[in-house]
């Protein structure tokens, strides 16, 4: 009896250890908003770097142009956009929508509003995304998938 008590004892307590606590939704929800903040800034700086840090090493995007890109693509396609001489890109803060955060995972229902100019030619439009954080290793959330759209072209950029 003494040795049950022990070995269902010494179970309980493997798993309170080895199971990760919850971390609090509301702080969660705001380490995102925050996340997405800085995306927004590093973007209008042209930090291609600080940009690609958003996203999970295995990325997987949906977009018009690219239906299954990955993180490489994205961050080489950010960085050439960023070289073109001339273009003025700006993306207004996040208008996050909702955000659902489940354990290991948060999905944000967003949009973006994009400002581009080239010489005296300029577009806005609008984006709406839905993109799904994971919580790395680390502790930090990335975007591990995202889907993005626009119902009008940005005439810059075509």
């Amino acid at each position: 009896m003494i040795k049950r008590v022990l070995t269902t004892g010494a179970m309980l307590a493997s798993i309170v250890v080895t199971t990760p606590a919850h971390a609090d939704a509301n702080a969660d929800k705001a380490a995102i908003a925050q996340r997405l903040q800085a995306w927004s800034k590093a973007f209008n700086a042209r930090d291609a770097k600080g940009v690609c840090d958003i996203f999970a090493p295995d990325l997987v995007s949906t977009v018009p142009e690219a239906l299954d890109g990955n993180r490489d693509t994205i961050c080489k396609k950010l960085a050439v956009l960023f070289a073109k001489p001339g273009l003025s890109l700006k993306y207004d803060s996040p208008d996050i929508r909702e955000i659902i955060v489940s354990g290991d995972i948060t999905i944000v229902r967003l949009f973006w509003t994009l400002t581009a100019r080239m010489g005296d030619k300029e577009s806005v439009t609008e984006e709406a995304g839905m993109d799904i954080f994971q919580r790395q290793p680390d502790g930090q959330w990335s975007i591990a998938r995202f889907m993005s759209f626009s119902a009008t072209p940005n005439t810059v950029l075509e």
